[in-house]
């Protein structure tokens, strides 16, 4: 500020030096003070605003920081337990004793014990299979026919296999 007061001085001392009515003076000097007053004014509004306006953009920065803290949160949650872990929980009810149980199983294990009755349960991805009548699991199994069932799926796959060959 020390400039800008050394140049207003210089200017008051031209018109010191160029004005010789010391009322004449006195007027103009007033009118120049009154001229610097309304700039200083204008100037200290605008900085005023210039003020309110960074805190503003200060203040919604430490808002988005804050969601975005929280979307990361979340997105760290659902990173985890959709890439990250290979392992879940499962219910599983034993088709030898009808025991119901939770394991952490992977999709690469293709089989668990069951802790009840400790015999060995084949898990089943959703693979696709052809049921040949004895899996037990598919319900449609359970005929009373079952060894005429089987035959009859074998003779079917393999009279499909001779029209293919064909």
């Amino acid at each position: 500020m020390s400039v800008l007061q050394d140049k207003f001085n210089a200017i008051i001392a031209k018109i010191d030096e160029r004005i010789t009515d010391q009322e004449e003076l006195k007027f103009v000097k007033e009118q120049i003070v009154d001229l610097s007053m309304i700039y200083m004014d204008e100037i200290n509004k605008i900085m005023d605003l210039s003020e309110r306006r960074v805190n503003q953009v200060y203040e919604n920065q430490k808002i988005l920081e804050q969601k975005m803290a929280e979307i990361e949160r979340g997105m760290n949650t659902i990173e985890k337990e959709l890439f990250v872990e290979d392992e879940y929980d499962f219910e599983i009810v034993c088709p030898y004793c009808n025991h119901e149980f939770l394991t952490d199983v992977n999709s690469g294990k293709k089989e668990v014990e069951c802790p009840e009755c400790h015999n060995i349960i084949e898990l089943d991805w959703n693979e696709e299979h052809e049921c040949l009548g004895h899996c037990g699991s598919c319900g449609e199994c359970e005929t009373e026919d079952y060894e005429a069932d089987v035959e009859k799926d074998i003779e079917e796959n393999s009279e499909e296999e001779d029209n293919e060959d064909m």
